[in-house]
C-alpha cells in the first residue's frame, strides 16, 4: 500500500513512518517541512498522488480555544477534499477516548468537530481515540501545579505510551476502513494523584499532591470515567511504572 502520513515528524508520526515502511508500504512522509500546509492545502495534492490510505496526526501549534478550533476545523477540511479528490481509500485519524463528553475543554471540542468532519465526509474512516500519553505525564503534573503544591483533580487518568499508539494506528491504517472507531489505553487506571507521585518521586521532587475537587484537566472537570476506556478498548502493553523507572534511568546515565 501507499500510505501518506500527514504529521510524520510529531510524537507519533516519527513512530508511524518506520513501522509502515518497515511491513514494506511505501510512505510519503508529509509536513510542514516537506512544504504540507494543511491550513492553506498546499503541497497537499502532491502528498496524496496516489495514496491508498491517508494517517492524520497534525495537532495545533496552538491550544487556545479559538485557535485550535479554527486549525482542526480548516486541516480537516482540507484533508478529506483532499482525500476525495485523490480517490483515497481509508482516512485514518487520531482523536482522545472521551472527548465528546468534556464540552467545557476548548481542545476536546476541537477534536469532536474533527471527528465529526470527518464522518460527514462520505471518505472511509477510521478514528483511532487513545487515553493519555505517558510522555506527557511530566507536563500534566506541572500543569496541575498551584503555589508549589500540585492539586489533582478527583478523577482517573490511562497513560498509554507513545510506542504504542504508534503501533495501533500502523495497524489501523494497514487494515480496511471501519467507518466507525476504536479506543486504545494504556494498562494502567490510576488516579491522578497516584500519577503525579509518581512523577515527582521520579524526579525527586518532594512538592506535596493534594486531591482538589475543584481542579480541572486543562479546563474540563473529570471524574473516574471521564478519560478512561471502556470494556471495548484495546488496552496497550507498555506499563506506566516501566516507562517513569525507564525515564529515570536515562536522567542517572
Amino acid at each position: 500500500m501507499k500510505i501518506t502520513v500527514i504529521g510524520a515528524t510529531g510524537l507519533i508520526g516519527s513512530k508511524v513512518v518506520p513501522l509502515l515502511e518497515a511491513d514494506g508500504h511505501t510512505v510519503v512522509a508529509a509536513s510542514r517541512e516537506s512544504g504540507l500546509d494543511v491550513l492553506t492545502g498546499a503541497g497537499l495534492a502532491d502528498a496524496l498522488s496516489g495514496a491508498d490510505a491517508l494517517v492524520d496526526l497534525t495537532n495545533s501549534p496552538s491550544f487556545e480555544d479559538d485557535a485550535v478550533l479554527r486549525f482542526f476545523t480548516t486541516s480537516t477540511t482540507n484533508l478529506v477534499r483532499g482525500a476525495a479528490q485523490a480517490g483515497v481509500d481509508h482516512y485514518v485519524a487520531l482523536s482522545i477516548v472521551g472527548a465528546d463528553g468534556l464540552p467545557e475543554s476548548g481542545y476536546m471540542r476541537a477534536k469532536v468537530a474533527q471527528e465529526r468532519i470527518l464522518r460527514e465526509s462520505g471518505v472511509p474512516y477510521t478514528i483511532v481515540r487513545a487515553t493519555q500519553f505517558q510522555e506527557f505525564a511530566e507536563a500534566i503534573t506541572e500543569s496541575l501545579t498551584v503555589d508549589d503544591e500540585v492539586h489533582a483533580p478527583d478523577g482517573m487518568i490511562q497513560p498509554i505510551a507513545a510506542d504504542d499508539v504508534a503501533a495501533e494506528v500502523a495497524r489501523v491504517a494497514a487494515a480496511p476502513a471501519r467507518n466507525g472507531h476504536v479506543n486504545i489505553g494504556g494498562p494502567d487506571k490510576m488516579s491522578f494523584a497516584d500519577l503525579a507521585r509518581a512523577v515527582l518521586r521520579a524526579k525527586g521532587d518532594d512538592r506535596p499532591v493534594v486531591v482538589d475537587p475543584q481542579a480541572t484537566y486543562f479546563g474540563t472537570a473529570v471524574d473516574d470515567y471521564s478519560l478512561v476506556t471502556g470494556d471495548d478498548a484495546v488496552i496497550t502493553r507498555i506499563r506506566f511504572a516501566d516507562a517513569v523507572a525507564a525515564d529515570t534511568e536515562d536522567v542517572a546515565l
